[in-house]
């Protein structure tokens, strides 16, 4: 039926699946997470600015 390089191969290519997976779920969660982050960080900057923009007038 199978012989046993078979089987060894069909497990490498789960392994490698499943670890791409994970890896995609992963940076797909951590990207999102960073623009998240950074978008937040300018969005406060510019209304910083604009606080002190408004202060000094």
């Amino acid at each position: 039926m199978f012989e046993f390089s078979q089987y060894l191969g069909f497990l490498l290519f789960l392994t490698i699946l499943t670890i791409g997976f994970w890896l995609m779920f992963f940076l797909v969660g951590f990207v999102s997470y960073w623009v998240g982050g950074a978008t937040w960080e300018a969005y406060k900057e510019k209304r910083d600015k604009k606080k002190q923009e408004q202060q000094s007038v």
